[in-house]
């Protein structure tokens, strides 16, 4: 009997201890999953331990209007706009930026940092604690890589509306084909292709970063941009491995039209009389930045009866171009070097025009010919050292851009 007494004691204290390590299992398990509630920092600071007071410069509004509708004191700001320039000046404080004041979290509500966002990216953190210090810091950007593609309806803007896509992308294409593509000759069906980077600030975008490569089909010919590293010099080629840059480029102004092309029989609106217009001309805003195609030197920046405002360039001992009917000039002189790209002057309409356009003509040893038929052979290819990495690289890139 004493026998089964222990064998029933002993069957017990295992139940009991069973349910103990099961309650003790579950406590631990209620205790692990306690939420611990995360600590959100702005510019750096635990919000939780600031009263925090955000705003945005508004319309002539200065730093004295804040600090006095916020009760800071005014030797704070007397400290401010005493500071270098290089460090901070109060007047360049501009409409639509954000600034954040963290205050004491406390009945006193103590001014202890002021901080003011310069751009998407930038801020300067002013401590008001004691004397003053000043530093500007950057937020971390993330950057995304991204893929776009669209067809030419109209035009390459409105494509990129079509695919919500941003415009800014026209302008990179642009500047990429710019002596490739006659951007003012797209025609419907060209399509294109990109991938490129897309920056992000707080879970923002608030650029477009690089372009990594693009591909575009215009009148039925394939135009890839390669990018590689050359000589410590990131260019974009194509897929023989010649630069995209060329000697000129295609048009001396961006997105506008073609009002009037090269002829040797052309009706003149102001004179009523048929004769040759030996350029082409692009009807663009009045404004609209006018930019000299390639090197060269300014050889002629007056005002001419027909032409109205002119500059001409000589580039080299064979071609020479001129710009007419612009609005004012750009800072250049006679003499003076420019390089492709330069701002030359601004459109408009001067001498004898009958709405604002850019006249542009091109010369080759003296004579005027079509600059839309102007064939610039590309500069710097790919060095014969470099071919099989380019090789490679190429190799990723095509197959990266046909897989969308």
């Amino acid at each position: 009997m004493r026998k089964y007494l222990l064998i029933i004691l002993s069957i017990f204290t295992i139940l009991s201890c069973n349910n103990n390590t099961k309650t003790n299992n579950n406590t631990n398990k209620k205790k692990d999953s306690i939420f611990v509630k995360p600590i959100v920092r702005l510019y750096g600071f635990n919000t939780d331990s600031f009263f925090i007071v955000n705003g945005e410069i508004k319309k002539n509004q200065n730093l004295s209007d804040i600090f006095s509708k916020n009760n800071i004191p005014y030797t704070d700001l007397e400290s401010i706009i005493k500071l270098p320039d290089s460090v901070f000046n109060v007047k360049h404080l501009k409409p639509g930026n954000k600034y954040t004041i963290f205050f004491s979290n406390d009945s006193l509500k103590k001014p202890k940092y002021f901080v003011y966002q310069n751009n998407k990216i930038d801020y300067t953190i002013f401590n008001l604690q004691d004397s003053l210090k000043v530093k500007t810091k950057s937020k971390p950007v993330t950057i995304k890589k991204s893929y776009a593609k669209g067809t030419i309806k109209t035009s390459l803007w409105n494509a990129m509306i079509d695919n919500n896509l941003n415009p800014i992308l026209a302008n990179k294409l642009s500047d990429i084909y710019a002596w490739s593509i006659d951007f003012f000759g797209l025609q419907k069906g060209d399509k294109f292709k990109i991938i490129y980077e897309r920056q992000f600030v707080d879970s923002q975008e608030i650029n477009i970063g690089k372009i990594l490569a693009c591909y575009f089909m215009h009148d039925s010919t394939d135009f890839y941009a390669i990018p590689f590293v050359q000589d410590s010099i990131r260019a974009f080629f194509d897929q023989d491995g010649n630069s995209l840059r060329k000697a000129f480029l295609k048009a001396p102004l961006k997105f506008s039209r073609i009002s009037s092309r090269f002829s040797e029989h052309r009706y003149h609106p102001v004179l009523k009389i048929y004769r040759p217009h030996h350029g082409v001309d692009y009807a663009a805003p009045t404004g609209t930045p006018v930019h000299t195609i390639g090197d060269g030197k300014v050889i002629f920046k007056k005002y001419t009866r027909g032409g109205g405002n002119c500059v001409k360039i000589k580039h080299n001992a064979i071609y020479t171009t001129s710009y007419m009917h612009l609005s004012r000039f750009a800072k250049i002189k006679v003499g003076d070097y420019v390089k492709q790209g330069d701002l030359i002057g601004y459109v408009g309409q001067t001498g004898l025009a009958t709405g604002p356009h850019l006249d542009f003509r091109f010369y080759k040893n003296g004579k005027p010919v079509d600059p839309l038929k102007v064939k610039s052979p590309p500069v710097l290819p790919i060095k014969k050292e470099n071919i099989d990495k380019f090789n490679k690289v190429k190799k990723q890139i095509l197959n990266e851009l046909n897989k969308f």
